[in-house]
C-alpha cells in the first residue's frame, strides 16, 4: 500500500470512528425486539480485546436474556426505563481473580514457547505485585518497602492495598465495558450504562462472587421512540485539557 493509499485508509476508519462516537448517546427506550446472538458474542469478543493493567483481563460479563430474569431485574435497577431493555449485560470487575490470570497467560500463551522474560514475569514478579496477602498485611509490607526504595529512585507504588486492588480491577474493566458499547453501537444497537441499581438486591439476583465489583448495567437494544430525553451537553474541551 503506498503513502497516499495509506492516508486515505486512515482518514476513513478515522471518519468512520468519529461518526461511531458521536452517533453513541444513552438510549433510556427500547423496543422488545431481541438481539441475536450472534451479535452479543461478537460484540463480548470485540470487549475482551480491551486493554489491561499486564494483560491479567480482570472483569466478567453476565448476559441476562431470560424475560422472567430481566423482569426481575427492573425493580434492582429502580424501574428506569433503560431497564426494559431485551438484553441487559452486568459488567463485573474482578480483583479476586489476578492469581488465575497469571497462570492463564502462561497457559494461553500464542505461540509454542513462552519467553523467558514472560514466564518469570507472570510466576515472580506480577503475583508479588498484585498479592496483597490476608487481611492485607503484605500490601502494608510493600508499602513500607516502596516507600524506603523510593527515596533513592522512582517506583510503581501500586496496587498496594485491597482497595487499590478494587481499582486497578476497575479501571480495566471499564475500558472493556466502553469497547463493549461501541461494539453494539457499530452493529446499530444502542446502549445505556446504568450505574443506578441497587447492588446487594442484584447479588441475590445474580452469582456474583463475593469479591467482584459491579461497576454498571448495560442495557441493549433497539432505541424505541424518545430514546434520548435530551440534547447532547459536554463540558467545554479547555476545561479538561492541559497542553505542556
Amino acid at each position: 500500500m503506498n503513502q497516499e493509499a495509506a492516508k486515505c485508509s486512515g482518514a476513513d476508519s478515522a471518519a468512520a470512528f468519529q461518526s461511531l462516537m458521536e452517533d453513541r448517546r444513552a438510549i433510556r427506550r427500547f423496543t422488545s425486539e431481541s438481539v441475536p446472538e450472534h451479535v452479543i458474542q461478537q460484540c463480548v469478543e470485540t470487549a475482551a480485546l480491551a486493554p489491561s493493567s499486564c494483560n491479567l483481563q480482570p472483569w466478567s460479563f453476565h448476559v441476562i436474556r431470560s424475560p422472567e430474569l430481566l423482569q426481575q431485574l427492573q425493580p434492582v435497577c429502580l424501574n428506569q426505563n433503560a431497564a426494559k431493555a431485551p438484553l441487559i449485560i452486568a459488567v463485573l470487575a474482578r480483583p479476586d481473580t489476578w492469581r488465575s490470570a497469571c497462570t492463564n497467560v502462561l497457559k494461553f500463551w500464542p505461540e509454542k514457547d513462552v519467553p523467558k522474560g514472560i514466564a518469570s514475569f507472570y510466576t515472580g514478579i506480577a503475583p508479588f505485585q498484585y498479592n496483597q496477602g490476608r487481611w492485607g498485611s503484605l500490601g502494608l509490607l510493600k508499602r513500607l518497602l516502596i516507600w524506603w526504595t523510593g527515596i533513592k529512585r522512582p517506583v510503581m507504588r501500586g496496587p498496594n492495598s485491597v482497595a487499590e486492588m478494587k481499582l486497578w480491577a476497575v479501571k480495566s474493566s471499564s475500558l472493556a465495558a466502553q469497547s463493549l458499547m461501541l461494539a453494539f453501537q457499530s452493529h446499530g444497537y444502542g446502549t445505556c450504562p446504568m450505574e443506578g441499581f441497587d447492588e446487594k438486591r442484584l447479588r441475590k439476583l445474580l452469582p456474583i462472587p463475593a469479591k467482584a465489583i459491579p461497576i454498571m448495567l448495560l442495557a441493549v437494544g433497539v432505541p424505541g421512540e424518545r430514546a434520548v430525553y435530551n440534547p447532547r451537553l459536554r463540558f467545554p474541551i479547555g476545561q479538561c485539557v492541559t497542553w505542556h
